[in-house]
């Protein structure tokens, strides 16, 4: 593997990142086109439905007579299917681009390595793999939801410095303010949020962004009973919402969407997320409270996790937190008065 390639690849990569989530459930891809060792365009998927990261590359070329003296670069494999836009395969033979540098294979299985395969086929110098677990790990939501045909399933809490989430019935704020801001980011991350009843019901939470800038997610909640008040703010109809029951409810509400599923069967989560996927919900956080976070963990149904360590004691009293394993703590971070504990699953493949 070329250092150059590496270079230009991380410059994809880059690219990849500003989509910021506007383009789900598609993958965040990246692109560029390089002349004589000089980029002269550079693209990415901005919105799903929209161009793909190659195309808006290949236009943003001014002379493109040049493109038949260039490379190409993309951190994803060129869909090879007419979806939503035209094949960026046929595109690339159009202008008779004679190298191509592809991060990762697509393993959608309308493309899954069609589109390198016809490129090679057509005399195009195709390189693979460059930086190819970067990107993969990049895209692990999209890989998630090809793979396994689930959303990729983070969880976050707040835990006391003696090890409790909160004091059940009340609405207690156990982190720090820098901490709420961090929360909304993991928010701006997903595509949906998770809360179980009573955390719903105690909480009341919004479950939006407000201390941060991104695509407003959707809520979920489980009400098995449908006993959550249309009172609180997940039925304000400013958000889709949905809700997971065991009971046809007797009226539908402003912009909530009500999924009836058996809460006694042993696969209810796992059927439950499937449903989310079925919706192109590509990714979750499960925000609470312990009886849903442990639900996952037993399972052991979670991909990452956040754990903000606050240094407020409850007195030995309260809902104990969940513990998951040091072994798979990736890193530490300080943050104000609270400490932001990340985990990753070893069960993780890409």
């Amino acid at each position: 593997m070329e250092a150059i390639d590496q270079l230009f690849m991380r410059r994809c990569i880059q690219l990849a990142t500003l989509a910021g989530g506007r383009n789900r459930p598609n993958p965040e891809v990246g692109s560029i086109i390089v002349h004589k060792a000089k980029i002269i365009g550079e693209g990415w998927h901005k919105l799903f439905g929209a161009a793909h990261a190659e195309v808006n590359a290949i236009n943003s070329v001014q002379d493109k007579s040049l493109l038949s003296e260039s490379c190409l670069y993309v951190t994803l494999e060129p869909c090879f299917h007419f979806g939503k836009t035209p094949p960026c395969v046929d595109l690339i033979l159009q202008h008779q681009i004679p190298r191509v540098v592809i991060g990762c294979r697509d393993p959608y299985h309308e493309v899954a390595g069609q589109s390198i395969e016809k490129l090679k086929k057509a005399g195009v110098d195709v390189i693979t793999g460059v930086l190819e677990k970067e990107v993969a790990w990049l895209n692990r939501r999209f890989f998630c939801n090809v793979q396994k045909k689930l959303p990729y399933i983070v969880l976050k809490f707040a835990v006391s410095s003696d090890g409790f989430m909160g004091i059940r019935g009340e609405n207690l704020q156990i982190s720090g303010p820098m901490s709420k801001h961090f929360v909304h980011k993991l928010r701006a991350n997903e595509a949906a949020i998770i809360v179980g009843t009573e955390t719903a019901a105690c909480d009341n939470p919004q479950l939006n962004l407000r201390h941060y800038f991104g695509e407003q997610p959707t809520r979920v909640v489980f009400d098995k009973n449908l006993r959550l008040s249309e009172k609180l703010h997940l039925f304000d109809g400013n958000q889709k919402t949905l809700v997971f029951t065991a009971f046809e409810p007797v009226i539908q509400k402003n912009n909530v969407e009500y999924i009836v599923l058996n809460f006694n069967s042993a696969d209810f989560l796992q059927k439950a997320m499937h449903e989310l996927y079925l919706r192109k919900i590509s990714s979750v956080l499960i925000e609470g409270g312990a009886s849903l976070l442990n639900s996952f963990l037993s399972m052991n149904f979670w991909d990452e996790a956040y754990i903000i360590r606050s240094n407020t004691k409850l007195i030995n009293q309260g809902i104990e937190a969940p513990i998951l394993s040091p072994a798979l703590c990736q890193a530490i971070e300080q943050l104000g008065n609270d400490s932001i504990e990340y985990y990753i699953n070893n069960k993780i493949t890409l």
